[in-house]
């Protein structure tokens, strides 16, 4: 499994998990929104390495979106979980064409 491949897992774990509604806003409350700058550092890893392995980078560059507009309460709630499922989907996509 290539690097891309994971991150995508990863970071659409994370972002799920951020999107349940008020677990993912106290967690990037109480962290004081550190948990978005993490996750756009990821996003923006993820799309490198995707481009590098001619990958599909829609998935990162919504990532990169989320991270810059989630601190808005209920739109990042929803973008999260946009984001999760296109970055789960597009990971299991490209598993299964590798």
């Amino acid at each position: 499994m290539s690097s891309s491949k994971v991150l995508k897992w990863v970071t659409g774990g994370l972002e799920a998990i951020l999107g349940v509604p008020f677990l993912g806003g106290t967690i990037v409350l109480s962290l004081a929104w550190t948990p978005l700058g993490i996750m756009l550092v990821l996003h923006i890893i993820t799309l490198i390495l995707a481009k590098k392995e001619g990958r599909s980078v829609a998935g990162s560059i919504l990532g990169i979106v989320t991270s810059c507009i989630a601190w808005i309460p209920l739109v990042g709630m929803i973008m999260h979980i946009i984001t999760a499922i296109v970055l789960m989907v597009d990971a299991a996509k490209s598993y299964r064409q590798a």
